[in-house]
């Protein structure tokens, strides 16, 4: 008897996969980051180009396009929100200055505005919303993400997920697309938001206060937090990767018994 069913080799592929793709867009991140501007148009994937032209408001929009929209998975959630918080650290005469009030609330704010009408947009578009899906880093993180609610419950997912690139933009969705209740999402949207909105930004405040002429090392400052943000996305990708091939030994194994079995009976 086939103990492991080929849905669930491919739903592990896709969670591998998921995590894969996930890493990639924060090295992509990462690298555009750090890589300085050559003209006056801004460039979407860059905190410091964005932040210089939109400010506060724009610190807004990317947490709730990341969050809540489907078309966001690609914006550069953990790297925006490391940045500003640095630039909150400059003085007020810097080429770039963001007080810390104000950006702590447009953060928080769009970041848990965001996962609820991602949640919304789930609750009312359902599976059709997904599957309608190009991009495979969707649909990969749609099947991680499912997987993600199954085995950690909704409050440890909808938590653990704020910290995951491309996982952040699904799972609010999906957690819609499951049903799971308004109530319970919307208390763990909210402690996983905060802490990931406040937590990383007040990181890169202190950082900041910390160094004097902060915006002197602003691009490696930049590139340090991206790279560090993959760290989980490397560490989760290693489990995936293991949890897959433990699938793959289990079927073989009960392959080899199917098989036996059947020689004996004939």
């Amino acid at each position: 008897m086939n103990l492991q069913s080929p849905a669930c080799h491919a739903r592990a592929r896709a969670g591998t996969g998921s995590v894969q793709e996930g890493t990639d867009v924060t090295i992509a991140h990462t690298a555009l980051a750090a890589a300085p501007l050559h003209g006056p148009a801004v460039n979407p994937l860059s905190p410091t180009s964005l932040l210089r032209a939109f400010g506060t408001l724009g610190l807004f929009a990317v947490m709730f396009a990341e969050t809540g929209l489907l078309i966001g998975f690609f914006l550069p959630g953990d790297t925006l929100l490391f940045t500003a918080g640095l630039l909150t650290a400059t003085s007020a005469t810097s080429r770039l200055h963001l007080p810390l009030g104000w950006v702590l609330a447009a953060a928080a704010s769009g970041a848990l505005c965001g996962a609820q009408a991602g949640y919304l947009l789930g609750r009312r578009g359902g599976p059709a919303l997904l599957a309608r899906a190009r991009s495979p880093r969707l649909r990969a993180a749609a099947a991680s993400s499912r997987l993600l609610l199954a085995r950690y419950g909704p409050g440890k997912a909808i938590v653990l997920a704020r910290f995951i690139p491309v996982l952040r933009t699904v799972a609010n969705a999906m957690a819609g697309i499951l049903e799971v209740p308004a109530a319970t999402f919307t208390f763990w949207q909210v402690t996983g938001g905060l802490a990931w909105t406040l937590g990383v930004t007040i990181t890169g405040h202190a950082l900041g206060a910390s160094i004097p002429n902060i915006d002197t090392y602003l691009l490696p400052a930049v590139a340090v937090i991206g790279t560090l943000s993959a760290t989980p996305l490397a560490v989760e990708l290693a489990r995936a990767r293991r949890r897959a091939g433990r699938h793959r030994a289990l079927s073989a194994a009960a392959d080899d018994e199917s098989g036996k079995t059947g020689a004996a009976a004939r």
